[in-house]
């Protein structure tokens, strides 16, 4: 499952990041100080579980709750005790005093309820999305409809039919969220969307939009193994 930190204390960020890791069954996507940044990347991510802190700056984890229009399961983390009553009425799944130890913290986890997998109907192909985030908006982009990504820095360049988008998000990222896709690393520095290679000649792919890419050394066993053989 899916879990988020909203956190602004940098020692209990590190003892829940560490109970997580310890656990085994959690998978921890980010940590979060400020609540402003963490309530938008929960409308725009799935989240299924989060770990949140009701003395935090700006607004209050109660608050946060209340707000999210998109609501996972939540359990509540705080050195005081006087919000127990307000965060069970907000359906929350348990209440973790700090300091807690990891006993305590495994039992608040085994409430949690597990999301069920949902099968996509055979007549309708699942089309994944995923929201990059471009100035001050948030862009749309279905994997299908990627052509390849290139590594630029710490960022990565999104090639689409007819535009290109820089995402703030490395290509590291990219290649997880792809993971099952047909998208294949040619290359330290490009991610390919197979179905866009028209022809392999020597070291170079070259796509249907007349792209012509590199076809790396450390990457070319591979890609001869599973799509030339």
């Amino acid at each position: 499952m899916n879990c988020l930190i909203i956190e602004d204390q940098p020692p209990a960020q590190r003892i829940l990041r560490k109970y997580i890791e310890d656990q085994g069954m959690l998978q921890l996507l980010e940590v979060f100080g400020d609540p402003m940044k963490a309530m938008a990347y929960v409308e725009q991510h799935p989240v299924d579980l989060i770990f949140l802190d009701i003395n935090l700056p700006k607004l209050s984890g109660i608050a946060l709750l209340k707000t999210l229009t998109k609501k996972p399961q939540v359990i509540l983390t705080t050195a005081y005790s006087d919000y127990a009553l307000e965060g069970y009425e907000l359906d929350v799944v348990d209440y973790l005093l700090k300091p807690f130890s990891f006993e305590r913290f495994l039992k608040a986890v085994s409430k949690v309820r597990r999301p069920r997998p949902e099968s996509p109907s055979p007549s309708t192909p699942a089309r994944k999305e995923h929201f990059v985030k471009i100035g001050y908006e948030h862009i749309r982009i279905a994997f299908e409809d990627i052509l390849y990504l290139a590594a630029d820095g710490d960022y990565c360049e999104i090639y689409l039919e007819d535009k290109k988008h820089l995402s703030s998000e490395s290509l590291k990222k990219w290649i997880e969220l792809l993971e099952g896709w047909d998208f294949f690393r040619v290359h330290k520095s490009y991610l390919v969307n197979i179905h866009q290679i028209e022809k392999v000649s020597g070291n170079t792919l070259y796509l249907h939009d007349g792209t012509q890419l590199p076809l790396g050394r450390a990457y070319k066993d591979d890609f001869m193994e599973k799509y030339l053989r």
